[in-house]
C-alpha cells in the first residue's frame, strides 16, 4: 500500500511517523518527500493491509503537524518513471542515453529494435559495438554543447544524430554525465521536412476549405471549439475527423495542454481499457509491477480524442459514461478513484443513433457525447473545391519527393472528377502522391492515377444537388447514361432502350465523357 501524508515541513515529523509504523510492525520499503513546499511524505508499505490502515489513520492524524493521510496509487517517482516511459515509447525514432564511459544507460523501444535487443537488455551495452568510428564521450567533452544533424553510421545504416549533453551547472568537463542521442534516418529526412512544413499551418488553417460545404463545417467548428463540452464528429473514413478534432483542441482554452488520441476500432476490450484507463500495480499476470498510466491521466487538463467510438465495448461505454458524468474513474485492478479534468472529443464513421436503436450503443452515453456535433461531408459532396485541393496536394507531394511541380493533364483531371472517392480526402492525397512519384516529363497523366474499383457506388444512388436545375438535370442524365451504358454498350442498343436515336445517344455520351467512340455514329 502507498500512503500520502499531508503534513507540516518541520524537523522530526518523519521520525514521528516512522516510529508509529515501527510500533505496529509495519515495514517501509521506500519513502519520498513531495508536494509544492515539501509538505507531503509518501510511504510505500508493502505489508500494510486496509484494516490496519483504517485503524492507524486516527493515530497518524494525532501526530502534531499531520493534517491528513490517504492511500494513493503511485509514488511520485513511479509516476514520473511511467510518464517518461510512455513519452519515450510514443517516439518513432531511436533515443538513447549514453554515459561518459560510452555505455548505453537507457533506450526507448525504437532504439532497442534498431539494436536488435529487448529494452531491458540495453543498459550496459557499449555504443561502440553498434556505431562505427563514433566516439560520443570524446565528442561531448570537446563540444560541451548541443550538436544537431551529425552524420553517423549505426548498425550499418546512415543516421543524422542530435546530441544533447547531460551537464550540471558547472562548466568543467568532470560535471558531464553523458548525453542523450536521438537518431533520424538520413533517407527519411525529406519526409521529416515535409511533416514540419505540414505543421507550420496549425489548427483550422491546416484544413483546406475550397468547398463551400467544408467551409461551412469549419465555421461551425470555430464556434464550438472554445466550448468546454463533449464534441461528436461524424464522417466517413478519410474525411479528416482527427484533423478537425486537433483544430478544435488548439482553438480551445486547453490548446497548450496535451491532446491524446485512441482508435477504439479493432482493439480488444482488455487492451482498450488498459490503454484508456491504465492499471494499478500487479493488476494482472504480466503487468508491470509499478502499474501503467492510461491516456486519460496523461491527458490531464487537455483533450482526449476517441476515434471509432461506435465500436467501443459495452463495458468501456459504461466506464466512459461514468467519467463524463462524475469526472472520475478507476484504473484496472485498482479501487482508487482518480479525478481528472479532461475534455472528450469523439469521432465515428457510423450513425450512433442507429446503433442505439439496435441496442448496440448506450443511449445515455450517446446523449452525453452529442452535446456538440459536427458532420464532415464526404469528398464526393465537395467536388466544387476539387481543383484547388488537387493543386495543393500536388504541391505538397512534389516538395516531399523533391521534384519540380508537375502539371495535371486534362484527361487526368477528368478522371479525378469522375471517381467516387470511397477513401475521401486521405485517398486523394495518397493517389496524387503516387502519381507525382510515377510521372515523368512534368505531366501527371491518366495512367499515373491509379484508382481501385472497390466501393463503387450506384450512379443513381447519391449525387449532389448543388447548382441550378439545369446542372442537377445534367448530373442526373449523366448518371442514367452511366448505369445503362454498361448494360447496353452501343449507342444503337442504348438508344433503343431509351426510345431515342443512336445519334442522340452518341452525342450525349460524348458530352458527358462516357464510353468510347461508337462506330455506329460514323455509319
Amino acid at each position: 500500500m502507498r500512503l500520502k501524508v499531508h503534513c507540516q515541513n518541520r524537523i522530526g515529523i518523519l521520525r514521528d511517523i516512522l516510529n508509529l509504523l515501527v510500533e505496529y510492525g509495519i515495514n517501509v520499503a521506500r519513502g519520498e518527500v513531495g508536494g509544492e513546499h515539501g509538505n507531503a511524505i509518501y510511504l510505500h508499505c508493502p505489508n500494510l493491509i486496509n484494516l490496519q490502515f483504517q485503524a492507524l489513520r486516527p493515530k497518524f492524524e494525532a501526530i502534531p503537524g499531520v493534517f491528513g493521510v490517504k492511500r494513493v496509487g503511485l509514488m511520485p517517482s513511479e509516476r514520473r518513471h511511467m510518464e517518461l516511459n510512455a513519452l519515450l515509447g510514443a517516439l518513432e525514432f531511436p533515443v538513447l542515453s549514453i554515459d561518459m564511459a560510452g555505455s548505453i544507460v537507457a533506450a526507448n523501444r525504437a532504439a532497442a529494435q534498431l539494436l536488435g535487443v529487448r529494452v531491458d537488455e540495453v543498459p550496459g551495452m557499449p555504443l561502440s559495438r553498434y556505431a562505427e568510428d563514433f566516439d560520443l564521450p570524446q565528442l561531448v567533452r570537446d563540444n560541451k554543447s548541443r550538436i544537431n544533424g551529425l552524420r553517423v553510421k549505426v548498425c550499418g545504416d546512415i543516421f543524422l544524430a542530435d546530441i544533447a549533453p547531460l551537464q550540471s551547472a558547472h562548466d568543467d568537463s568532470e560535471a558531464l554525465a553523458g548525453a542523450v542521442l536521438t537518431l533520424h534516418r538520413a533517407d527519411r529526412i525529406g519526409e521529416r521536412i515535409y511533416h514540419v512544413r505540414k505543421q507550420e499551418l496549425r489548427g483550422f488553417d491546416s484544413i483546406f476549405q475550397s468547398s463551400r460545404v467544408m467551409a461551412a463545417v469549419v465555421r461551425e467548428a470555430r464556434r464550438m471549439a472554445p466550448l468546454d463540452a463533449p464534441l461528436l464528429i461524424e464522417g466517413e473514413t478519410g474525411t479528416g475527423k482527427e484533423l478537425l478534432a486537433r483544430a478544435c483542441h488548439l482553438a480551445s482554452p486547453r490548446g497548450q495542454s496535451p491532446l491524446m488520441a485512441l482508435n477504439c476500432a479493432g482493439l480488444p476490450e482488455s487492451m482498450a481499457e488498459t490503454e484508456l484507463f491504465g492499471y494499478g500495480p500487479g493488476a494482472f499476470e504480466g503487468a508491470r509491477a509499478e502499474g501503467k498510466l492510461g491516456l486519460l491521466e496523461l491527458t490531464a487538463g487537455g483533450t482526449l480524442f476517441l476515434d471509432g467510438v461506435g465500436e467501443m465495448s459495452t463495458r468501456l461505454q459504461a466506464k466512459l459514461l461514468r467519467f463524463l458524468q462524475d469526472g472520475c474513474f478507476r484504473r484496472v485492478g485498482s479501487d482508487e478513484e482518480v479525478y481528472l479534468d479532461v475534455r472528450v472529443i469523439c469521432a465515428t464513421q457510423v450513425d450512433l443513433s442507429e446503433l442505439c436503436a439496435r441496442g448496440e450503443f448506450r443511449q445515455d452515453l450517446y446523449h452525453r457525447l452529442n452535446v456538440l456535433s459536427l458532420h464532415i461531408p464526404p469528398l464526393r459532396e465537395c467536388m466544387d473545391g476539387l481543383d484547388p485541393l488537387v493543386e495543393h496536394f500536388l504541391d505538397q507531394a512534389s516538395r516531399q519527393i523533391g521534384c519540380p511541380l508537375p502539371r495535371l493533364a486534362p484527361l487526368a483531371k477528368d478522371k479525378l472528377a469522375r471517381y467516387h472517392w470511397p477513401g475521401n480526402v486521405r485517398q486523394l492525397e495518397n493517389v496524387l502522391f503516387q502519381a507525382v512519384s510515377l510521372c515523368d516529363g512534368g505531366w501527371v497523366k491518366p495512367e499515373h492515377i491509379r484508382l481501385p474499383d472497390y466501393g463503387v457506388r450506384q450512379p443513381l444512388g447519391d449525387f449532389s444537388l448543388e447548382g441550378d436545375l439545369q446542372q442537377i438535370v445534367a448530373r442526373f442524365e449523366r448518371a442514367v447514361l452511366e448505369q445503362l451504358h454498361a448494360q447496353h454498350p452501343s449507342s444503337r442498343l442504348l438508344g433503343k432502350r431509351l426510345g431515342v436515336s443512336h445519334t442522340t445517344i452518341a452525342n450525349k455520351l460524348r458530352e458527358h465523357g462516357l464510353g468510347k467512340a461508337d462506330p455506329a455514329v460514323s455509319r
